[in-house]
């Protein structure tokens, strides 16, 4: 049996741009500075987050409209304010020195795509096998506007048994959104439309998702 994870001090939401991660998020340990400097840029850029972050250990988390490099920005942001330790998936070859150790301290995990199984096997191993641990996914795969997204996040979901998370940038607002929880079916072309739906109102920095 695993052992309950460590509960972490609460995040800071006195100025009302932030959100309170519940006891079972993951959180990055001793990052007083980090969360300062995360919270310094989204009040500069005038940024706050709305909603709730479900209590749940792990899950795969997706981020949507993707069409500004500003995304990463105020993304990463968010990340440092709240100590929220997500995970993205980078390629392996990016891990030479010394951006390596750089790049895993964000949070990025490498992954050979020409392993054998594949990276969605490859990740959702390291979901099922961790006590927590949420991937944050971009479905759209590109700043550019698309027709159909990449199904990669919902396979991931899927083989690991964890549900997606919904969350959204909408900058006419400057808001930064959590949504619901999506615990995949066995029809993927119905979740994606499902989600995809979901996703209509917002807005992008230069185009929505649909």
């Amino acid at each position: 049996m695993n052992e309950a994870p460590v509960q972490h001090p609460p995040t800071p939401a006195t100025d009302g741009r932030l959100l309170p991660l519940p006891p079972h998020a993951p959180w990055v340990r001793n990052s007083r500075f980090s969360r300062w400097f995360g919270r310094t840029l989204l009040h500069l850029g005038g940024w706050r987050m709305v909603g709730a972050f479900p209590d749940v250990p792990k899950l795969v988390l997706i981020g949507a409209p993707h069409s500004s490099n500003w995304d990463g920005v105020w993304g990463f942001a968010a990340k440092m304010a709240l100590g929220l330790d997500i995970r993205i998936i980078g390629k392996k070859e990016l891990f030479w020195w010394p951006m390596g150790p750089i790049l895993r301290r964000l949070g990025v995990i490498p992954i050979d795509r020409r392993a054998p199984g594949g990276f969605i096997e490859q990740i959702a191993g390291r979901i099922r096998s961790a006590d927590q641990f949420w991937l944050g996914v971009a479905p759209e795969g590109t700043r550019k506007q698309v027709r159909e997204w990449k199904s990669g996040f919902w396979k991931i979901a899927h083989a690991a048994e964890v549900p997606v998370l919904f969350a959204y940038f909408h900058y006419p607002d400057k808001v930064i959104g959590i949504g619901p929880l999506l615990w995949t079916s066995d029809d993927p072309v119905a979740d994606m439309v499902r989600i995809r739906e979901w996703y209509r109102p917002w807005q992008g920095k230069n185009h929505g998702t649909i």
